[in-house]
C-alpha cells in the first residue's frame, strides 16, 4: 500500500480574491449593481474564472460569486465592510468571511469556497515549506535572484520614483537592494550554491 501525498496546499498557488483589485475594477463604489467576470491566468493559459456581482445599494454591502468547482455549481455571498481611512480621505474595504467571521483584504479558494486564510488546515505559504539552507542562501543572496522583479517594478508604466521633487521610500528601497544584488561577487553565489 502507497502512503498517502503529504505535500500541502500552498498559498502563493490557489486563486485568489483581492480587495484592492475589486475597488480597482469598480465593483466598490457607492450605490450600484455591478456585474462581471473575473479571469485568472497563468503564463498567459487562463486558470479559472467566476461570475460576480457586487450590490453598494443596501446597507448591507455584498458581492455575490458563482463558478463551478468540480462539475458542482457554486453560489454565495461574501459581505464586505468599510473603515474609514486613518488619513482621513475615503473608506478601507474588507471582506468579512463567512466561515470566520474575519475581516481580511484577501480570499483564497481552497475546497470549493473563497475564505480567509484560517479557515483552512495544513496550508502553508511557500517560503515556509524551504529548507534552512535554502532560506540561509535566500536571506544572502535572494536580491540577486530578484534583480529581474525589482527593475521591473522600478520600470512600470505608473511606478512614482520622485513626490514633492524628493525620490519616494519605494524607489530608494528598490534603489538600494539593487545596489546590494549588483555588490555580490559572482564567485561568492557560484560557492555558495556547489556547497
Amino acid at each position: 500500500m502507497s502512503k498517502p501525498y503529504t505535500y500541502p496546499v500552498l498559498y502563493d498557488e490557489v486563486l485568489q480574491l483581492h480587495i484592492s483589485k475589486l475597488k480597482d475594477w469598480g465593483y466598490l463604489k457607492p450605490k450600484q449593481t455591478k456585474r462581471g467576470v473575473i479571469t485568472w491566468s497563468r503564463n498567459g493559459s487562463p486558470t479559472g474564472n467566476i461570475s460576480i456581482k457586487s450590490d453598494t445599494y443596501q446597507k448591507d454591502f455584498f458581492i455575490e460569486l458563482s463558478y463551478n468547482y468540480k462539475n458542482k455549481e457554486i453560489n454565495y455571498k461574501i459581505h464586505l465592510v468599510s473603515m474609514p481611512s486613518n488619513l482621513g480621505k475615503g473608506l478601507i474595504w474588507y471582506f468579512l468571511c463567512p466561515q470566520t467571521k474575519k475581516r481580511c483584504r484577501k480570499l483564497y479558494l481552497i475546497n470549493g469556497y473563497f475564505l480567509h486564510r484560517e479557515a483552512f488546515n495544513g496550508c502553508l505559504y511557500e517560503t515556509q515549506t524551504l529548507s534552512k539552507k535554502y532560506r540561509k542562501l535566500d536571506k544572502t543572496f535572494g536580491v540577486y535572484f530578484r534583480t529581474d522583479d525589482l527593475y521591473s517594478q522600478l520600470y512600470k508604466k505608473h511606478f512614482k520614483k520622485t513626490y514633492a521633487g524628493k525620490p519616494t521610500k519605494k524607489y530608494l528601497l528598490i534603489m538600494e537592494q539593487i545596489q546590494k544584488a549588483e555588490s555580490i561577487p559572482y564567485h561568492e553565489i557560484e560557492r555558495a550554491m556547489l556547497s
